[in-house]
């Protein structure tokens, strides 16, 4: 493998990691907060106050679902990340699966319709669409070549 290809590697393994560590993080937030602030710290382009009410115990439900989904997709990126920077072959197409569908629907139905700011939520899904285009151009550029 190229010098060049191992570098885009590990930047793209670090991007991953980062990724991963936010998502594990915004993950426990949502689990431990009641449903009004789980939602304003999702939807963070929204008004606060706009959503506050008294949920259902199933919205609480839904939010820990989500939540819950958060953490094992961060804690897989992670993991991912770092065999990405050791440039395993499955870890690039598993993590870019995992990370890239994630942001996928959040991009879609969270920053598309402009429920959230730029910072945090923009910038993760800017982080995933690098670490795909990275993955992807080193992929193709040594398809011919072993990876590791």
């Amino acid at each position: 493998m190229k010098d060049t290809s191992k570098r885009i590697l590990k930047v793209t393994g670090v991007l991953w990691i980062v990724w991963g560590a936010v998502h594990v993080l915004a993950g426990v937030m949502t689990m431990l907060q009641d449903p009004s602030s789980g939602l304003a710290a999702i939807a963070d382009a929204v008004a606060a106050d706009l959503l506050v009410h008294s949920y259902h115990p199933a919205v609480a439900g839904v939010l820990n679902q989500h939540g819950w989904n958060l953490l094992w997709i961060g804690l897989i990126t992670l993991v991912g990340g770092v065999m990405v920077w050791r440039a395993n072959r499955t870890a690039i197409w598993l993590t870019c699966m995992i990370g890239g569908l994630a942001d996928l629907g959040y991009f879609l139905f969270l920053d598309l319709p402009g429920h959230v700011n730029f910072v945090p939520g923009t910038v993760m899904t800017l982080i995933s669409g690098s670490a795909i285009v990275l993955s992807a151009w080193v992929w193709y550029s040594e398809r011919t070549r072993p990876l590791s």
